[in-house]
């Protein structure tokens, strides 16, 4: 087991610096973000020791399943999930730093009223749909500068930038005007100089579009069955420069 999760840090490490050299950016600018739902906490503990500090869940349930064994390995919590008003005060209790997914006015509402309460403040980016899929959450891409302004009125909220979830589809060109949408949207945001909003980062890109998201400009990955599967390429990989153009056809999605 923690051979193929060092094998696959490795490779998609490999494949986030090969994709910035491409898009002429510099690796450091792109975060790996380990999606870590279903994933058991021992698991989680291999690629924290081994790779980046940030984790993601997508349920509040798990966040605080795996908790106490995740306690001592230092890590970053983040959460991409749907969020109900009614679990905040988990996500609060739980040592999330940032919450990618806040995707409407009122639950940015709830989450003042709380964080004041405990005069507490968090990092929030902007949700949006950018697929227009109706199984998808998000605001609407028209109403998203909208929402960003007024989710910049609460002191408690620090927004940071986009998130988006893009289409469901093997084929990485299908998604890239998901990608698009996004940045348009940052560089509309950061034109219209909205106080007390930063504009720095775009989560965006899974595993099997990690590289068009790149090119599109994330500044965050978030990539979980890549990792956290089987061994998702031989190491013939390293040196077979063929392989590289075969990689969409061997990842799932997430």
């Amino acid at each position: 087991m923690k051979e193929d999760i060092l094998h696959n840090l490795k490779v998609i490490n490999m494949r986030i610096k090969n994709a910035c050299e491409k898009a002429g950016r510099n690796p450091d600018e792109v975060k790996l973000l380990l999606a870590t739902k279903t994933v058991s906490a021992e698991r989680i503990k291999i690629a924290l020791e081994n790779g980046p500090p940030f984790i993601a869940e997508n349920k509040v349930q798990e966040l605080k399943e795996k908790y106490e064994d995740l306690k001592e390995t230092p890590h970053i919590n983040h959460f991409i999930g749907h969020l109900q008003t009614n679990k905040i005060k988990d996500i609060l209790k739980y040592d999330v730093i940032c919450i990618q997914s806040l995707d409407r006015l009122e639950l940015a509402e709830k989450l003042h009223q709380r964080l004041s309460a405990e005069n507490k403040t968090i990092e929030v980016l902007i949700q949006v749909n950018t697929s227009n899929e109706e199984s998808k959450f998000g605001a609407d891409p028209n109403e998203a500068i909208e929402l960003t302004r007024k989710v910049s009125e609460f002191p408690t909220l620090k927004v940071k930038g986009l998130m988006t979830i893009g289409l469901f589809s093997s084929e990485a060109e299908k998604v890239r005007p998901c990608f698009k949408i996004l940045k348009n949207l940052q560089q509309e945001i950061i034109r219209e100089n909205i106080p007390n909003v930063e504009m720095d980062e775009l989560s965006m890109g899974m595993s099997s579009d990690l590289e068009t998201a790149i090119e599109e400009g994330a500044t965050i990955v978030r990539i979980g069955t890549a990792i956290f599967g089987a061994r998702i390429y031989p190491d013939s990989y390293y040196w077979d420069e063929g392989n590289s153009n075969k990689r969409n056809n061997h990842l799932n999605s997430h």
